[in-house]
């Protein structure tokens, strides 16, 4: 401790720890989650002031990484916040040294290369369907230029010369690309002037976020003068927080204490359990799927294997065999062995295999001499890899290993060894502080998963692309997602006893404005009886109908429903009734503005506005279109109900029972995912199609691509024809694809006709011309032909109709089939 504070007071840094102490502590006292990573988790002084949570003693954390005497260089601390209270600490740090001392740090966007085509298209005042089809046709790739572009996408090339228009979009895009377009604000820098800012740095008015903002950007400030302050905002502190806050509330209704996440033990056996099965999901740092397999070969039983599991996560030590070492000798397949006897201390806690940037310097220290100091030089120079410098430093190493009596072959070895590792070894100070909340999330989900998924899903829940994949995580974990419920659910994801409710939150269109009104209403006059009920109860200039019809399509209004009213007839019925509800509402409220009084006095009371009809219950696919496009995702079916029994008559096996075979095999399922990537051959794509039973990705590569990519639409029914392999990344199976059909199409190929069952009363009326003109619709010489099973008193019989009347067998045509003739009338046969 004496030692950290001499360097810490020789290199002026008392008062940036000091300053970082303080608003650390004032963000812990005012209900603020706060939490340190980075070089700053190996201060003990930090650790003693209360910066930092992780006692760098017992993990072996070297000072030297934040702070080298013998490399001027400025500190580092990632101080992290929780998302929606981070501002409070910002004005609370303006307030406390000035608003004229305090500022964030600019940033400069440049013009990348789809944006600047969008730029340059607009003031040129080029259509806009123009540039959208030149900036799509740009693969959205992290460095991708314009001239790479052009070079690599034959179709982009030769759109640009055949386009005149485009031509001239792209000779102005090519001289402005990679010039400024914007100035932002960086993510979490802050300065802290000793005087005024404008002594130091020329500032700009934020209108938007309603500050000002330094116009240099983080290395011209420092340049400058001025120390950066990192005030990050992490989304994992923001879920731990409502998780806790949530449970904490459960448990005082039951009288038991609350619980402390930061004094939970970090040995809990519950939490090591779950996380040997790799369930982790939604736990920080530890959730994509190649983690899942490490941690699932790892097994971790330890704070030290999640540390270590966060530092061989990476391109180095999955290359070099760093992982298959740490695996074999933690299970005992292997055994242990240090490149020299002194280490042994250095690596026991990684079973000999050197993963971290801090054993890098022990090394140096214990074998060679070096102080810490010198041995962090060391480091930088290993990962700089200079060659003049490694000359130098190699020489330097093995003067000091020969005056520690290390033989000169053995210390060569190593020095070779380390100099290959130190590139990719990671700060293990870094690699402690992700993996303390790495077990917190896992604690949380493994005690207490309702609210933590509950959690999760509303810190995500305006991103759809994320939420669906929770939602499938919470359904695996056998919880209910239930859905959203204008009289049971908040803005945010909420557990209850019977799984996890919707939040009204994530539905698409829905803010926080008008969610606050609704659900104010609720607490004041109590749950809403019926739509005229509710159109009348709350704001119609918060609450329109365009929001309505969203609510309804996304079963926020099922509550509505009345006994043993399916919701398909319910949700037909409400968006029938939605257009009366609301001009009966507006009038009534325009008439209560007025002080239109009754003709006995006072407001008229409200009564029942909807008329009752008769309407047409949604079909099973309107329903789940509805919460598709509400709510991003299907909620109380999945689209291939209504198909499962006739995809089974050509594809007899689930996606569960595929196993890996040199055969053709066939999965048929709904798009949930799809991507595509470039590869040395060319452009790829990648669907993951699911049957209900399981889920399997298909790989088209090559012609079969090309052939493909407009059939590969997600939500789509895709019926794929390839081999199946084991997958060695996920170590699940994956599909090489040949062959890929919409449901359509393979009806084409499999079913033999489109059978209609018509009995003789039913032909009453225009029957016979609306079949002709259903079926003239939908004509395709190369469909399926049709069959007309008539019955009569007394009577039978089939009528196959001519190949003028083959017709393309879509869901469209069934559709319109079964309303003409009744749900069971319309059938597929697949024996013809």
């Amino acid at each position: 401790l004496q030692y950290e504070l001499g360097i810490i007071t020789e290199m002026g840094f008392a008062g940036y720890f000091l300053i970082v102490e303080e608003f650390v502590a004032w963000a812990r006292d005012n209900d603020v989650p706060v939490g340190c990573r980075g070089s700053g988790t190996a201060s003990l002084v930090a650790f003693c002031i209360g910066i930092t949570e992780l006692d760098p003693i017992k993990y072996d954390l070297l000072f030297e990484r934040l702070l080298n005497p013998e490399r001027v260089s400025l500190p580092d601390f990632d101080i992290d916040f929780c998302m929606e209270r981070r501002g409070r600490v910002l004005a609370h740090v303006a307030d406390l040294y000035g608003h004229d001392a305090v500022s964030q740090i600019a940033t400069f966007g440049t013009m990348a290369a789809r944006a600047v085509v969008r730029d340059v298209a607009r003031v040129q005042d080029k259509a806009f369907g123009l540039a959208d089809r030149l900036s799509k046709m740009i693969p959205a790739e992290i460095g991708m230029t314009l001239a790479k572009a052009v070079a690599q996408e034959a179709d982009l090339a030769d759109f640009i010369a055949r386009n005149e228009d485009a031509q001239e979009i792209m000779d102005m895009a090519y001289k402005l690309e990679g010039t400024v377009r914007n100035v932002g604000k960086h993510a979490g820098g802050v300065v802290i002037a000793p005087t005024r800012l404008t002594d130091f740095v020329p500032l700009y008015a934020d209108h938007a976020g309603g500050t000002v903002v330094s116009q240099f950007d983080l290395y011209d400030v420092e340049e400058a003068g001025l120390v950066k302050f990192d005030f990050l905002g992490l989304r994992t502190l923001t879920i731990i927080d409502w998780a806790v806050n949530a449970i904490n509330a459960e448990r005082a209704q039951h009288g038991e204490d609350a619980i402390d996440i930061e004094k939970v033990p970090l040995d809990d056996a519950l939490t090591y359990e779950f996380l040997k099965r790799a369930e982790t999901t939604a736990v920080f740092q530890l959730e994509s799927s190649g983690m899942k397999e490490l941690v699932a070969r790892l097994k971790p039983d330890s704070i030290e294997d999640i540390i270590a599991l966060v530092a061989l996560f990476r391109p180095g030590p999955l290359q070099s065999g760093a992982v298959d070492d740490y695996v074999e000798r933690k299970h005992g397949r292997q055994p242990v062995r240090y490149p020299h006897p002194r280490l042994a201390s250095a690596l026991g806690s990684t079973y000999g295999v050197m993963l971290y940037q801090e054993q890098v310097m022990t090394m140096a220290q214990v074998l060679a001499g070096f102080t810490l100091g010198e041995a962090d030089l060391l480091r930088r120079a290993m990962a700089k890899k200079k060659p003049e410098e490694m000359t130098r430093m190699r020489a330097t190493f093995l003067e000091g290993t020969t005056r520690e009596g290390v033989e000169a072959r053995v210390a060569n070895e190593i020095f070779d060894q380390v100099e290959k590792f130190a590139g990719y070894a990671f700060n293990k100070a870094h690699a402690a502080g992700y993996a303390l909340l790495a077990f917190r999330t896992a604690f949380l989900k493994a005690h207490c998963p309702g609210h933590f998924m509950a959690a999760v899903l509303s810190a995500d829940m305006d991103k759809i692309e994320k939420v669906v994949p929770l939602v499938d995580e919470v359904r695996r974990m056998g919880l209910e997602v239930l859905p959203p419920d204008v009289n049971r659910s908040n803005f945010r994801f909420r557990a209850t006893a019977q799984g996890i409710r919707y939040g009204l939150g994530a539905v698409r269109g829905v803010g926080a404005g008008p969610v606050e009104v609704l659900v104010r209403e609720r607490g004041e006059a109590g749950p809403y009886t019926d739509l005229d009920d509710f159109c009348m109860r709350v704001d119609a200039r918060r609450v329109n109908k365009r929001l309505l019809e969203a609510l309804i399509r996304a079963g926020a209004l099922d509550c509505f429903g009345a006994n043993g009213e399916p919701i398909d007839e319910t949700r037909a019925r409400l968006l029938d009734e939605l257009p009366d509800a609301v001009q009966g509402a507006e009038q009534s409220a325009r008439d209560a503005e007025l002080d239109i009084d009754d003709m006995f006095g006072g407001v008229p009371a409200p009564s029942k506005i909807t008329r009752v009809r008769k309407v047409r219950p949604l079909s099973m696919h309107e329903r789940l279109d509805g919460e598709r496009e509400t709510l991003g995702l299907f909620l109380t079916g999945h689209p291939v109900d209504e198909h499962l029994e006739e995809i089974r008559s050509f594809c007899p096996t689930p996606i569960s029972a595929l196993r890996p075979a040199d055969t053709i095999q066939t999965a048929a399922g709904v798009v949930v995912s799809n991507r595509t990537r470039r590869g040395r051959r060319g452009p790829m794509g990648f669907v993951e199609v699911d049957d209900k039973s399981g889920r399997i990705e298909a790989n088209l590569f090559g012609e079969v691509y090309e052939r493909n990519r407009a059939k590969l639409d997600k939500h789509a029914i895709l019926v794929i024809e390839g081999v199946v392999q084991m997958d060695e990344f996920t170590r699940g199976h994956k599909l090489r694809a040949e062959r890929v059909m919409t449901l359509g199409e393979a009806r084409e190929r499999h079913a033999g006709r489109v059978v209609l069952r018509v009995a003789q009363k039913a032909t009453n009326g225009d029957l016979i011309g609306e079949l002709k003109r259903i079926l003239g619709r939908h004509r395709n010489a190369a469909g399926c032909g049709v069959v007309v099973n008539y019955s009569a008193p007394g009577a039978n019989g089939t009528v196959a109709l001519g190949d003028a009347w083959r017709v393309d067998a879509a869901d469209a045509l069934l559709d319109e089939l079964r309303r003409a003739l009744g749900e069971n009338a319309v059938a597929l046969d697949y024996g013809a």
